[in-house]
């Protein structure tokens, strides 16, 4: 790619300063080089992650290759969240810690359809996540096709009784994932909407962007905690049969059968880790990610890259021969694939997050999460405060040589496992994937290791070093003036263990944090909306 062959002949030329600093200097981390220009180190970063000194692919390779699949609530995940503590702790992190949550874990077991009349085949399905099994013996019935969930919204109470609603929208290709949005509400709401008017069970064609006889999972909602039908992904392919015979006029009918179950008292979990800052170890600059994974794959994609990059660019700065200003926190967070039974109805490891840090929040300035795959970066969105600042000019300087342009707009999106943050009022900034082909492989067996690209796994890993080492060992701050005098430290959560229809969970509520006034409120409802649409968009992740 051509920003990342440019790159790669500036690193051939400067990518050993930093390891020779490294080399040199490491026995004096205090003081010999804290007055080095921070442009110069954010460079310096730069150019050993695009010279792939970094730890980025072992990480993934390891996580992917010892624990595989690692679905929320699962032993796989628990295992991994202790398998990422005990490496964190290795590399020289700080405060390395996990936090336990209780969830509702679901079980895929096995599944099967095939299409029964007007004649017989085998399809390729998956069920969606938190979906009921269906009956020992399966379920059948007619398939009724809607072009999209608006026209089933428009069926009449009734008229799908007894057979089977089919959404057949397809997702349209884009850069930054926006065809994503477009037809992910099919996933999460179409059960609900098909129960409503009768059907016995909800199919939909595969939310992704690839034409291969794979299908592709996720999530979909609870409603009064259960999901009211089996549901169930069909592969782009299979989901063109029934189209076409639907189109000679003939009634098309399938079989479906899935061995779903739930785990009412299961628990996830967050690792968290830190570089301890040198001067205003309080402030923090947080980097997220999510280690739970979907059953189909290994979860390299999505989103074991993701912890792989903000791991290896927080190492990266870990081992400068000194700290930055401000601390850079490591979250690895937990159960962002699935949905709950229970308010808030998703991404738990999030919500545990702000509550457990409640009172730290009005002290973390910066707040970013990489959930997108490892393709390229191609620009950066910074808050709209320090969008023409100093250091937005100084980052820019340091990230166009690897082909990273500053956004026009301030972040649309930040991440769904930081956006109970963001909705506290934390600033959030974003680096911009390249998500052309990562809807391909997304919540399918094909996410595994081999379609990790190392080169642009580096790229990503050299403008997250760059950006939290310019705004932790910096001034920047662009947190709302209603939030710089902090929530008061007595500040207390409230919480309680209910027993809802699907099993155990928590529900907890806030108590004590100060209010913004209703321009602040105004000013975050646009990122509370995001969060909202991230949510959705990862409702399965």
């Amino acid at each position: 790619m051509p920003h990342i062959a440019r790159a790669a002949a500036i690193t051939a030329r400067v990518s050993g300063i930093l390891v020779l600093v490294l080399m040199c200097c490491g026995a004096s981390r205090a003081g010999a080089a804290a007055g080095t220009d921070p442009e110069t180190v954010a460079a310096q970063l730069r150019d050993a992650a695009m010279a792939g000194h970094d730890i980025a692919y072992s990480w993934v390779s390891e996580l992917t290759t010892r624990f595989g699949p690692r679905p929320a609530g699962s032993t796989n995940e628990q295992q991994a969240a202790g398998w990422a503590a005990t490496r964190l702790k290795a590399l020289g992190f700080e405060n390395v810690h996990i936090e336990s949550f209780p969830i509702t874990a679901w079980v895929r077991g096995s599944e099967s359809a095939q299409l029964i009349a007007p004649g017989t085949q085998p399809l390729v399905i998956a069920a969606l996540g938190e979906s009921p099994p269906t009956p020992a013996a399966g379920l059948e019935g007619d398939v009724v096709i809607f072009p999209t969930l608006t026209e089933l919204k428009a069926a009449a109470p009734g008229s799908l009784n007894g057979k089977i609603a089919m959404v057949a929208q397809r997702m349209v290709r884009a850069q930054d994932g926006a065809g994503y949005g477009a037809v992910v509400p099919a996933r999460t709401d179409g059960p609900k909407e098909a129960a409503q008017r009768g059907a016995i069970a909800f199919l939909l064609r595969s939310v992704g962007t690839d034409s291969h006889r794979m299908a592709h999972t996720g999530t979909t909602r609870y409603v009064e905690g259960r999901v009211p039908v089996p549901a169930f992904a069909l592969s782009g392919p299979d989901a063109d049969q029934i189209e076409r015979i639907a189109a000679l006029g003939q009634t098309v009918r399938v079989h479906l059968f899935s061995g779903a179950s739930y785990l009412p008292d299961a628990h996830s979990q967050n690792v968290i880790a830190e570089v301890r800052g040198r001067e205003r170890p309080q402030e923090v600059v947080l980097l997220g990610a999510h280690l739970d994974s979907w059953d189909q794959g290994t979860g390299a994609i999505d989103d074991g890259t993701g912890t792989a990059i903000i791991t290896a660019a927080a190492k990266l700065i870990r081992d400068l021969p000194h700290r930055p200003q401000r601390t850079v926190r490591v979250v690895l967070f937990g159960s962002e694939e699935v949905a709950q039974p229970t308010a808030p109805g998703g991404t738990f490891g999030g919500h545990s997050y702000a509550r457990n840090h409640q009172a730290e929040l009005a002290t973390h300035v910066l707040v970013g999460e990489s959930d997108f795959g490892t393709d390229h970066i191609y620009s950066f969105a910074l808050p709209a405060a320090v969008a023409h600042s100093e250091f937005a000019k100084t980052l820019l300087r340091v990230l166009t040589p690897i082909g990273v342009l500053a956004s026009e707009r301030p972040p649309e999106e930040v991440g769904a496992d930081v956006g109970a943050s963001v909705e506290a009022g934390v600033p959030g900034f974003q680096l911009s994937q390249d998500g052309m082909r990562y809807f391909d492989i997304h919540h399918t067996a094909d996410d595994t290791l081999d379609k990790v690209d190392r080169e642009q796994l580096h790229q990503n890993v050299a403008a997250w070093a760059a950006l939290v080492w310019l705004a932790a060992d910096g001034d920047v701050d662009s947190r709302p003036r209603w939030r710089l005098s902090g929530a008061p430290r007595g500040a207390a959560a409230s919480c309680r263990h209910e027993r809802s229809g699907s099993g155990n969970a928590e529900r907890c509520g806030l108590r004590g944090a100060p209010q913004p006034p209703r321009e602040a409120q105004r000013h975050h409802l646009s990122h509370v909306r995001t969060a909202h649409r991230r949510a959705e968009r990862s409702a399965g992740g």
